[in-house]
């Protein structure tokens, strides 16, 4: 497992880094990704093997605490960080807090900002939820000879730019293929078929959390179901407390500190001679 040190300046162990991300190019090799927002699931995360989390740029210390290893991508919300200072200021607190790269779905000047920096940047293309009135619809991009040519061209001026890597969401399986081969990108298929470097969903799809599973993902678990069994025993113990609270049944004798009869008698004593 390779040693570097990180943006904090501590000597770690990562499962992977930029560049033997780069190096996965063409080996026909993968990289996996899933999404980490607590300590329990970046633990979980390095437990099974998986090399690469996403988490919001606030949870980069949570997750830290989980795992030491895995490749730590920080979000930059899309609305929290909007300034050029704002933005330069997360991306270096993530970072130094224990971030290997940060992604961002805001321009290209942003890219090269950050990439000025030496800061690994992570670009997101293809369908961009919350660009999606772009486009029109939850749809797959890149189903057309023209719009292909126009994301390849996305991808090149991303690459430009500066950025290592790129978050592929939701495009054609064969154009993603076909991107991959002719671009430096690290590129991480979310729903973009196998084709790419990294391969990539949420942790709440594959652990059946989620009230819809997207056409693209895969349950490997049922955790909704264990879930809502916590929250029936939950309802039901506490609904147990309060009718023993209403019925007088709780605390009972057993449940409550005594007094010997002797003492309680010399503390009523007591009491009736402060009252006289």
């Amino acid at each position: 497992m390779p040693r570097i040190f990180d943006f904090g300046g501590r000597e770690v162990e990562r499962s992977v880094t930029v560049a033997s991300l780069r190096a996965l190019k063409g080996g026909g090799r993968h990289a996996a990704q899933v999404t980490a927002e607590t300590a329990e699931e970046a633990a979980a995360a390095e437990a099974a093997g998986i090399e690469m989390v996403v988490c919001r740029a606030a949870n980069v210390s949570r997750v830290r605490e989980g795992s030491r290893r895995v490749f730590v991508t920080a979000a930059l919300g899309f609305a929290d960080v909007v300034t050029s200072d704002e933005i330069l200021r997360t991306a270096f607190s993530a970072v130094t807090a224990g971030a290997d790269a940060v992604i961002t779905g805001r321009g290209l000047d942003t890219v090269r900002m950050l990439a000025n920096e030496q800061i690994p940047v992570m670009g997101h293309l293809g369908f961009v939820p919350r660009k999606s009135t772009w486009v029109g619809s939850i749809r797959a991009v890149g189903k057309t000879a023209v719009e292909a040519l126009e994301l390849w061209d996305r991808f090149r001026r991303l690459e430009d730019a500066g950025a290592f890597a790129v978050e592929c969401e939701i495009i054609a399986a064969d154009v993603m293929a076909e991107i991959n081969r002719r671009t430096s990108l690290v590129t991480v298929s979310l729903g973009s078929g196998a084709e790419a470097d990294v391969i990539f969903l949420f942790t709440s799809d594959i652990c059946g959390e989620s009230g819809r599973l997207p056409r693209h993902a895969r349950a490997w678990g049922n955790l909704a179901v264990l879930q809502k069994a916590v929250r029936d025993a939950r309802v039901e113990a506490l609904s147990g407390f309060r009718n023993e609270v209403a019925s007088g049944s709780y605390p009972a004798n057993a449940e409550v500190a005594g007094i010997a009869q002797a003492e309680l008698d010399d503390f009523r004593e007591r009491l009736e001679t402060e009252r006289d």
